[in-house]
């Protein structure tokens, strides 16, 4: 402890942990004293100072990036000097957000832990983004993505990548602001349902203010330090729950019946999730994602060279194994604990339903953790879906700012021109997230079913048009956009099925969408590329 205060000194934000550890130290030996759970309702005033210092925290490191932000190479790209251990906990708090938070240990207590065999895919997509990909995007000093597009298959193949793009984070972002809302905020505060639009306006606002403000160098930098604070809050809730039973009592020592029936693999596409599905439907995520999505591949092109672009997905893919690892025995200590304490869970909330599964993380902290702790790890929540949403509007940012606006202006601008433009861009987007909010919530499902199915529809079809452009020689632009068209059809269909026949019950396994639709891409797009011949003027550089 004494070692923990001397590098308070150097750190303060190890400093404030480090106090509400000494904080909650009574309590938990109390506890140790006292079997009966403590019944903490309700949010402590200690608990606000927390949230504020955290608010007024990320607030502060938006207004200090934004004084060192002299044009749009810094404001987007951090001036391409970061550093990629930085840069690789970042991408990692991009991608993980409230959804994986809130799902992982939801999905443990609902459906177990089959899906956790996606971890395999971390491996095997780093080897493929990293020295296949990854070298690719190198070589050209662009700031959006999608301006490879353009150089192999026109500006039509660009815009088509930038809008697919938009959709796909505009979706997403949506669904982390409606989820952080009525799932967390909403839920632990007790309040009506009618108050999750006002909560979802309140977290868009404070995240496009200090995003517009700082540009990728504050996206990285609050990145870093949301990391930690939802790695110490998900410890904390998990350190607490063995205390309170005296052990590891918790860890199942069964299959439990609500799991039901999850193969090593099936042909059946209604089989919700197997073992060789978890394993292919991450795997082609990663590397869709990887090698597509302009939050990824801008966090490459912010690094020094290729050697260190490769190291930011090597830090992120083992910052999710040790996430996944921990959320999962969070959601199997959870599922413990109320096994044990039957009695303290609401009228009408069972393990085995997935509404209940999905809110009993935050359930859990609101009524059992110790004031200060309760705030800390409420910070963690939202820092997971603020880091999330914050990368998702610097991206779409440099992305409309980039692929639109630069690429079809008239005139020249100043470098505070430019960066004025791009910081009203991102308050527009952060608005037009913040409104798509109300609409995802309609989706059936749990977290993790809704996320994928609402996130993997354009990620396949997007990063087709990539291997088309690198891969492909014949490729040819309207070959390319119809394989598209048909790759995102096909996901939407998939994703989709019990809607369009109108029977709840003919729900597909999501875990199919990206791989079927992307192989719907390349039947299509490499055919056709071969009936049209590509024009001469098209080449890889």
């Amino acid at each position: 402890m004494f070692l923990s205060i001397v590098r308070a000194k150097r750190n303060p934000w190890i400093g404030f942990c480090c106090g509400m550890a000494l904080f909650a130290t009574p309590r938990v030996a109390w506890a140790q004293e006292n079997p009966a759970p403590i019944q903490h309702i309700g949010i402590a005033p200690l608990d606000w100072i927390v949230l504020a210092l955290y608010g007024v925290g990320m607030l502060g490191i938006g207004w200090f990036y934004s004084r060192r932000t002299r044009n749009t190479e810094d404001y987007l790209l951090g001036g391409r000097t970061m550093r990629s251990g930085s840069v690789g906990l970042s991408l990692f708090a991009t991608l993980l957000s409230t959804i994986t938070y809130l799902a992982l240990p939801g999905e443990m207590i609902k459906y177990g832990p089959v899906i956790l065999w996606c971890m395999v895919a971390i491996p095997i997509a780093y080897l493929v983004v990293g020295y296949l990909l990854i070298p690719h995007f190198m070589k050209l000093r662009v700031t959006s993505a999608y301006e490879i597009l353009e150089i192999r298959l026109g500006i039509r193949i660009r815009l088509l990548g930038s809008v697919i793009f938009l959709m796909t984070r505009m979706l997403w972002m949506a669904l982390i602001i409606y989820l952080t809302a009525d799932k967390i905020i909403v839920v632990m505060m007790g309040w009506p349902a009618w108050m999750t639009p006002y909560v979802s306006i309140i977290i868009g606002v404070v995240t496009v203010i200090y995003t517009s403000m700082g540009g990728l160098r504050a996206v990285v930098f609050t990145d870093v330090l949301q990391t930690f604070i939802l790695f110490v809050g998900a410890l904390l809730a998990l350190l607490l729950i063995t205390i309170k039973m005296g052990g590891f009592g918790w860890w199942p020592s069964e299959w439990s019946p609500s799991w039901g029936y999850q193969p090593v693999f099936s042909l059946d596409p209604h089989i919700r999730v197997t073992v060789v599905g978890s394993i292919v439907y991450m795997t082609v995520w990663w590397i869709c994602t990887a090698g597509s999505d302009q939050m990824a591949i801008q966090r490459y092109l912010a690094t020094r060279d290729t050697k260190a672009a490769r190291r930011v997905f090597l830090i992120t893919g083992l910052a999710n194994i040790l996430v996944y690892a921990i959320l999962a025995i969070l959601g199997f200590a959870l599922m413990g604990f109320f096994r044990a304490n039957p009695d303290l869970l609401h009228a009408g909330m069972s393990l085995g339903s997935e509404k209940t599964a999905d809110i009993i993380f935050p359930y859990f902290i609101i009524r059992f953790l110790p004031p200060g702790i309760t705030g800390l790890v409420l910070a963690g929540l939202l820092a997971a879906a603020m880091s999330s949403l914050s990368s998702g509007i610097n991206s779409s940012t440099s992305v409309i700012a980039t692929d639109f606006v630069d690429r079809f202006r008239t005139r020249a601008d100043t470098d505070a021109d430019r960066v004025r433009k791009v910081k009203i861009i991102a308050i527009a987007i952060g608005l037009v997230a913040v409104l798509l909010s109300a609409a995802v919530g309609r989706l059936s499902g749990n977290i993790m079913e809704v996320s994928v199915r609402t996130n993997h529809i354009f990620v396949a079809p997007l990063f087709g048009l990539f291997l088309m452009a690198l891969f492909v020689r014949r490729a040819t632009p309207l070959a390319t956009a119809c394989g598209a068209l048909a790759s995102c059809v096909v996901a939407v269909i998939i994703a989709y099925w019990d809607i369009f026949t109108g029977d709840p019950s003919a729900k597909l396994s999501f875990q199919w969408i990206s791989l079927i639709s992307l192989i719907v891409m390349l039947a299509v797009a490499i055919p056709l590329s071969r009936i049209w011949k590509p024009p001469d003027r098209y080449s890889l550089p």
